[in-house]
């Protein structure tokens, strides 16, 4: 984990066999900005604002193809095991609520891809979602398949940026 000297935000770094996934705090003000901008209401933009948003950076420098699916990945929480807020699962709670077509389709498109096939060399960026408070700790359970053959890992001690970076 690093923390960004002028930022104040933490990063986390997990690599495997040329796999790599970067994980950068959002604070919620960033998002809810970014939401309200494309016309969310406030209300919806704040409840996305502090769902526990990411920048996500997954690249494979490795030698061997790899396809990951987010609906296998965990979020372990206090005892618990849950989903990560996925492309699909936003597209489906923000489908009842007043939200412009052009803001949901940007904010989707936002969203890291929840199915995705890497040959060697490939990378993509996006945020992610765990829905988990703003200041919660966690741990992710990522399971990819790397060169056909099952990849599980776990990047502990993961947390969502707090709703204010203290002053200093």
């Amino acid at each position: 984990m690093e923390v960004g000297p002028s930022t104040g935000l933490k990063t986390w770094e997990w690599r495997n066999q040329g796999i790599s996934l970067r994980l950068v705090q959002r604070l919620p003000d960033q998002t809810r900005a970014y939401l309200l901008a494309r016309g969310f209401p406030a209300p919806v933009a704040d409840e996305v604002a502090r769902a526990c948003l990411f920048g996500s950076m997954f690249r494979n420098d490795g030698r061997k193809p790899l396809d990951f699916d987010l609906n296998d990945w965990r979020v372990l929480h206090d005892g618990q095991v849950g989903l990560m807020m996925t492309r699909e699962r936003w597209d489906e709670r923000l489908a009842a609520r007043e939200v412009p077509k052009t803001g949901r389709i940007a904010f989707h498109w936002s969203l890291l891809p929840t199915r995705q096939h890497f040959e060697p060399g490939d990378y993509n960026w996006g945020m992610t979602s765990y829905g988990l408070p703003p200041g919660s700790r966690f741990d992710l359970e990522l399971n990819l398949t790397v060169g056909g053959e099952p990849l599980r890992a776990v990047i502990p001690g993961l947390e969502c940026a707090p709703e204010k970076l203290p002053e200093n």
